[in-house]
């Protein structure tokens, strides 16, 4: 990787000597015959920030000055002459090994920044599910229907929808620490607010705006992994992350059905989220950095511009204006317009909302399976769920076994990804998913006959499958979609997390309408049906990329 590369712009421009433009020319020429890549790079940085939050506009400086409706500058002065070139000013990292520069960072520093941030995400994870354990007392307390309940945890999934539109553009504006600080120190607040709620509306309004707030630890910290890692080490950061996604709400269960079930009562889930949360915002404060490179740079230019007294000293973060309608139009509407003209796109992430809504709706449906069908006690009921934590660690080091093969397509592809090599996991997922549906429901449906074990074990072959189709196709998603990717994320993630906050609304009335094993033979059929999705993708993708208007070139 060369500087050219990290900073994502170039040093060329008009200077005072011919002789120094020339010279930087040539400089610049020699590297790019070097290093094929470098250019594509420098663009396609420079184009993200333009097309995510607003213009550069250091070249419409002729423009400005020439408008009619500047005020005047003041004191009786003229405007004062322009500095001879913008690009002069500019503040860049110092070469390739510049100690400043996240990528360079220690290997220990960057597993600090990784263990707190996926304890932070496993946090909000466990946040979303843990008043899953509490449904029954706050439906008595209340006096409402256990449907009613459970809105509370899906208005928090809701939540998840909703907020990755917003922070991810602040956090291309103002770095990746200040958004992920302001959502932990949110999420940590709302959730007290669940905890001291005297009355359901109060409950349900702080459980989404726990959900809007915690939203922030989704969309920024995959982003700040990438600022940190390079290629070679991101999937498996990536895996870390989605690993701390789906162990939140699984483990969140087991905990919670003890601690409502003891003397503390439901309103202790949430304190204890709240104090998880405000441990966690503690820890970011003292111990993480900012790791987006731009925002580093503004803020190296802010210490220049005080120390020399030059005011022209500046970095290229600070030449975007922002465009509000710009940012509206690039972050709402795109997103959807992508979803649903992108065959690659829609498909993706109709089978990741599916795997989604699935997890959520497993939290609904293992309490009839164990509790009312085994006779378990309620917090003992949320045991199994055990089975189904090992099933996901179990994928994630699939996923890991993968890299190496992955990582040899990427060399032997000019070092360019290759996506189409991360859905052969997803294969694999999308075998073991419906084998572990019809295996839990089917041995379920018969628990007069079939022990308790038999069930659990089955959570194996779905916490598998749930990591391996999830993890990799989202990963499918980001690498098809390089210069778009944000887009892609919050179109995959608004309805991924919709699928999220419905599925557990319809899970008790399906379960007992169809019965426990033809409600798993439905949900399973319809896993076989979305199997050949990551098959065509995998065949076909480099084709259909090649057609898609919104896709590199790869």
């Amino acid at each position: 990787m060369t500087d050219l590369e990290r900073n994502g712009s170039t040093k060329s421009g008009d200077y005072d000597s011919a002789d120094t433009g020339e010279v930087l020319t040539d400089a610049l020429t020699r590297q790019l015959s070097q290093h094929e890549q470098v250019l594509d790079r420098v663009r396609s940085e420079r184009y993200i920030t333009k097309e995510t939050i607003g213009a550069d506009d250091s070249n419409d400086l002729d423009l400005t000055l020439s408008g009619k409706s500047l005020p005047p500058f003041g004191g009786g002065r003229p405007y004062p002459p322009m500095t001879p070139s913008r690009e002069a000013y500019l503040v860049e990292f110092d070469g390739l090994d510049d100690p400043d520069h996240p990528l360079n960072w220690s290997s220990r520093k960057k597993l600090k920044i990784m263990g707190i941030l996926g304890f932070t995400t496993m946090g909000v994870a466990w946040g979303s599910s843990i008043f899953s354990a509490a449904t029954l007392q706050v439906a008595e307390k209340f006096h409402v229907g256990l449907v009613v309940a459970i809105l509370g945890m899906s208005l928090y999934v809701f939540g998840f929808a909703s907020g990755p539109l917003c922070w991810a553009p602040i956090s291309e504006l103002y770095g990746r620490r200040l958004p992920v600080l302001l959502g932990v120190f949110g999420f940590s607040v709302f959730n007290l607010g669940v905890a001291r709620a005297y009355d359901l509306q109060t409950i349900m309004i702080c459980r989404f705006f726990g959900g809007f707030f915690g939203a922030s630890c989704l969309a920024v910290v995959p982003a700040t992994f990438s600022d940190i890692f390079t290629n070679e080490w991101r999937g498996t950061a990536l895996v870390c992350f989605s690993a701390a996604v789906f162990c939140g709400p699984l483990i969140a269960p087991v905990v919670g059905g003890f601690i409502v079930n003891s003397y503390l009562g439901w309103r202790w889930s949430e304190y204890i989220t709240m104090i998880w949360g405000f441990f966690c915002f503690a820890l970011i404060v003292l111990f993480v950095e900012e790791t987006y490179a731009p925002v580093i740079l503004v803020r190296k230019a802010a210490k220049l511009r005080r120390v020399t007294g030059n005011w022209g000293i500046h970095a290229r973060l600070e030449q975007t204006e922002l465009d509000f309608q710009g940012l509206i139009e690039k972050n709402f509407s795109r997103p959807l317009k992508m979803l649903f003209t992108e065959p690659i796109m829609f498909l993706v992430t109709i089978y990741n909302a599916f795997i989604y809504g699935i997890l959520y709706l497993l939290l609904e449906a293992y309490p009839i399976i164990f509790v009312q069908g085994y006779g378990m006690s309620a917090s003992v009921g949320e045991l199994p769920y055990i089975g189904m934590i090992v099933g996901q660690l179990i994928g994630c080091g699939i996923v890991l076994s993968f890299e190496p093969i992955t990582i040899r397509a990427i060399k032997a592809n000019g070092n360019k990804p290759v996506p189409e090599m991360r859905l052969l996991p997803t294969i694999v997922g999308g075998i073991l998913f419906p084998i572990g549906m019809f295996w839990l429901t089917w041995s379920g449906a018969y628990h007069d006959n079939v022990p308790w074990i038999v069930p659990t074990l089955a959570g194996l072959f779905i916490g598998a499958g749930i990591v391996l189709i999830f993890l990799t196709l989202l990963t499918y998603l980001i690498e098809s979609y390089m210069m778009f990717a944000a887009s892609a994320m919050a179109a995959n993630t608004f309805l991924r997390s919709g699928f999220g906050a419905g599925f557990p609304l319809f899970a008790d009335a399906l379960f007992r309408n169809l019965g426990v094993q033809w409600a798993g033979t439905l949900l399973g059929c319809v896993g076989i049906v979305l199997m050949p999705v990551p098959v065509l993708f995998f065949i076909y993708g480099k084709r259909l990329r090649k057609l898609s208007k919104y896709a590199p070139d790869l």
